[in-house]
Order: structure tokens, then C-alpha cells, then sequence
């Protein structure tokens, strides 16, 4: 009999160094959230956003490696080397997050009064997330784009950045509802529009290239980019200068921590995550600027 497992099936998939990875991502992925559920537990919105990390990881990654072994992905309308890509590394973002999250809210030493059961799940579980945000981090470091190879955007510096900026804009937005009094001035307004502006921007060009509808625009989608990187950098320098005069400056706010100020509900906390996320996010659109202009989008890829 004439064997057809061949063409339809690709074993590099679960074979070649990202493939190897990719199982390793969906064993670890698997085994962080059952002994979570299983007897780690966990509790409130940190708990909920941790099980939501690896649940969501996994089953993209499953998703992933299932259409890469079967073909499937080329049936799909989107540009799957920008898809994987751009996956990579919000996992990668997503999953680190997660493992400093889990271990600092619900890891003890002592077993009082959790139990000495419930405090070795919870451990074995810190121990398999950082072993699931090292394998992303390898899938992000092995499809990297190189020098001088022909590549999906979002494989590249300036790809990759814009899920980094992305993400940071989320923890600022997360400051920002933290009781951060940022309708306090207009002056702090106006930050948040920056904010807000960037970040949809940045979405938009990664849909785009995700979607490989990059090609079917009436108009020049590289050097339209470049401009925006170089307005969002304006915007952020911006920010970057008001945010901490109106926050931290004695005629405006105050440079100190008020010592009345409640863990957790501090509004002068809050203001200072969005003043070192700021600057964190105007490095990434400087970084941006700079290699933006070193590529070409590629969106069959």
C-alpha cells in the first residue's frame, strides 16, 4: 500500500529545536495550571490572571503545534510566521509575569497555615511557570530574525518591541485604573491619551501584519510605521517630562510617599509604576526607531 502520511503531515513540527520547544511549553504549561488547580490554589485577581496565563498559553501552543504538524495553518488567512511570532513573545511577556505573580502572592516557606501539602504544590508550580517562561523565551530567541534573512516582520527587533510596548502600555493602564488620580490635571489627561493613543496604534500594526494584510493598503505601510515610531517617541518624551512634574513635584503632588498611604490602595504607588513604565516605554520606541528603519515588512511570510 502507497503510504500518504508523508505529504500531510510535517514531523519537523514536533522535531526541529522550536518544535522540541513548543512541547516543552505545552507540558510545562499543562502541569503549572493542574497542580495549581489540583491543590496549589489560588485566590483573587493575581490567582485569577496567573491560571488564565497558563491556560491561555496552552492551549495557543496546542493550537500551534496541531496546525503546524497537520498543515492546517496554511489554510488559514493570516500570515502564520507574524502569528507565531507575535505569540511568542506576549507569551513569553505573559508567562514571566506569571511566575514572579504566583510565587510572590502565594508561596511561603513556613506550611502555617496553608498546610505543608498546599505549600509544595504551590512551590512545584513556581518551579514548572519559570521553566514555561525560559522554553518561551527560547522559541522567541530560536525564531528571531538574523542578519541578512528574509523573515516575517514580527520576527523582527522592531516586531518583536511592539508586543513589549503593547504590553507595557497594559501595566500602565493597569496603574492607571489603581486609583492613580490621573483626571486630577489636564496636564496628566493629556498623558493618558498619549498612552492610549500609542497603545491602539501599536495593536493596529500588529493585527496588520498578523493578518498579512499589509500588501492591500493604499498607502506605504513600512514608511507610515516608521512615522508613527517616530511620533509615538515625541508623544512619550512628552509624557515622560509631565507625568513626574504633576505627580511628584511638591506645587502638584508630592515627591515623597505619604507615610499614611495604604499598601495596595496608595495612589502615589500608582503614579510612580506609570512614571517608570513610561520611561520604559519611551526606550522601547527609541530602540523601535532605531531598527525600524534597517527592515522590510515581509506579510506572506
Amino acid at each position: 500500500m502507497e503510504s500518504t502520511g508523508g505529504p500531510y503531515l510535517n514531523t519537523a513540527a514536533v522535531t526541529s529545536p522550536v518544535g522540541t520547544a513548543r512541547l516543552l511549553q505545552m507540558t510545562f504549561g499543562c502541569t503549572t495550571f493542574s497542580l495549581v488547580a489540583h491543590q496549589g490554589g489560588f485566590s483573587a485577581a493575581y490567582g485569577t490572571f496567573c491560571m488564565f496565563v497558563w491556560t491561555f498559553c496552552f492551549a495557543v501552543t496546542v493550537f500551534i503545534i496541531a496546525c503546524e504538524f497537520t498543515h492546517l495553518h496554511s489554510c488559514l488567512s493570516i500570515s502564520w510566521g507574524n502569528f507565531t511570532a507575535a505569540f511568542a513573545m506576549l507569551a513569553t511577556l505573559m508567562s514571566v509575569t506569571a511566575a514572579v505573580i504566583y510565587p510572590l502572592y502565594f508561596v511561603q516557606l513556613d506550611c502555617y497555615p496553608i498546610g505543608c501539602e498546599v505549600r509544595d504544590f504551590r512551590i512545584a508550580a513556581s518551579v514548572f511557570a519559570g521553566l514555561l517562561f525560559i522554553v518561551y523565551a527560547a522559541e522567541v530567541f530560536l525564531t528571531r530574525a538574523k542578519p541578512g534573512q528574509v523573515t516575517s516582520y514580527m520576527a523582527t527587533v522592531s516586531g518583536l518591541l511592539k508586543i513589549v510596548q503593547a504590553f507595557v502600555a497594559c501595566i500602565i493602564f493597569g496603574a492607571l485604573v489603581n486609583d492613580s488620580q490621573h483626571g486630577k490635571y489636564v496636564a496628566t489627561q493629556w498623558c493618558v491619551a498619549v498612552y492610549s493613543f500609542c497603545f491602539v496604534v501599536t495593536v493596529v500594526v500588529v493585527a496588520f501584519s498578523v493578518t498579512g494584510k499589509t500588501a492591500l493598503l493604499w498607502f506605504p505601510f513600512e514608511r507610515t510605521v516608521v512615522i508613527y515610531t517616530f511620533v509615538a517617541v515625541l508623544l512619550y518624551v512628552s509624557a515622560a517630562v509631565i507625568w513626574p512634574v504633576f505627580c511628584f513635584d511638591s506645587k502638584y503632588g508630592s515627591p515623597r510617599r505619604p507615610s499614611l498611604c495604604a499598601k495596595g490602595k496608595c495612589p502615589w504607588d500608582s503614579q510612580l509604576v506609570i512614571a517608570i513604565f513610561t520611561y520604559a516605554n519611551l526606550l522601547l520606541y527609541v530602540v523601535d526607531l532605531a531598527y525600524s528603519q534597517r527592515i522590510r515588512f515581509v506579510s506572506h511570510l
